[in-house]
């Protein structure tokens, strides 16, 4: 198959945690072709969905991992697959992306379905279960805001669009910055912010389940730093081997078939104690990590789903 992928400059990638590498590396293994482009570069020209990129092969030598070649311009109709894999933050630029990759529904897979990706956000499409959540509310109004807080007492506040534990603070019953913190948020930014209660299970581990074509596969836990609340791998949490629970099964047999119905073939969920917190749609990690613990091969399941739904 010819296979592009839309990601960030693949040249600053760590092969050693990067999912879109790992994709790319079994890809090539399964004998696809690739070809890689940077968000900007895609184009809407004339009815002609385009981009201006490079095919590429890649090996496992950080720092020469990806060998690119001449730059060219192509019809992305003409692709069986276009994996749309850039991180956040989910802004304007990032939306107008997944309307233009919605216009190749009659010609090639686009992965995940950019439609649903658009129209589910992971901080988003968690409302969809509240009994499986912990008490949450996106809110601008400040007032609000302390409503909540001081119905819960303790909570974490964070960017509705954020990712990569970035900008995500708790706040506790003795903090005085909520309305500092809500000046410096909405001084920037025109977006809500979502509050939620905070869980204190996450000293134990924010658990990533990995869900391929709505099924779970594996998880790994990411214990945060000494000091830290967040758990992220991106600010330091320190990922670590666990098995599925009940109670994590239950949450992806609840969420898996509408995961499925909507084409998200590759999710990462995150669950902390007995609760689901974001279902992560965008570019979601943690392949490399879970086939380390599991000696499972998570890429090739991946790319098995999508040969499938190709045909």
């Amino acid at each position: 198959m010819k296979i592009a992928f839309q990601m960030d400059p693949i040249g600053d990638v760590d092969i050693n945690a990067d999912s879109s590498f790992r994709l790319a590396e079994e890809a090539q293994e399964r004998g696809h072709e690739l070809f890689f482009y940077t968000p900007d570069q895609l184009a809407y020209q004339e009815g002609v969905i385009t981009a201006r990129g490079h095919d590429f092969t890649v090996q496992r030598v950080q720092g020469d991992h990806a060998h690119l070649g001449d730059e060219r311009e192509v019809n992305l109709a003409e692709f069986d697959v276009v994996w749309l894999r850039q991180d956040p933050p989910f802004d304007m630029h990032y939306i107008t992306s997944t309307h233009l990759l919605d216009r190749l529904k009659e010609t090639t897979l686009v992965v995940n379905d950019p439609f649903w990706v658009r129209n589910y956000p992971e901080k988003l499409m968690v409302l969809d279960f509240p009994d499986l959540t912990p008490p949450t509310t996106i809110a601008r109004d400040l007032k609000t805001i302390k409503a909540f807080k001081a119905k819960h007492g303790d909570v974490i506040l964070k960017p509705l669009y954020g990712n990569g534990g970035a900008g995500v603070f708790r706040l506790d019953v003795n903090d005085r910055n909520l309305s500092s913190l809500h000046e410096l948020f909405t001084g920037f930014s025109r977006e809500p912010l979502i509050v939620q209660k905070f869980l204190p299970a996450v000293s134990k581990g924010d658990k990533r389940v990995i869900l391929v074509d709505g099924v779970a596969v594996g998880a790994i836990n990411r214990i945060p730093a000494k000091g830290e609340t967040r758990s992220n791998m991106h600010v330091g949490g320190r990922p670590e081997k666990v098995g599925l629970t009940e109670r994590d099964l239950e949450i992806c047999t609840a969420i898996g078939p509408l995961l499925k119905e909507k084409g998200q073939v590759f999710v990462g969920i995150d669950v902390i104690g007995d609760y689901l917190t974001e279902i992560n749609v965008t570019s979601p990690t943690g392949i490399q990590e879970l086939e380390r613990f599991d000696g499972v091969n998570i890429a090739a399941k991946i790319w098995e789903a999508i040969e499938n739904k190709i045909g």
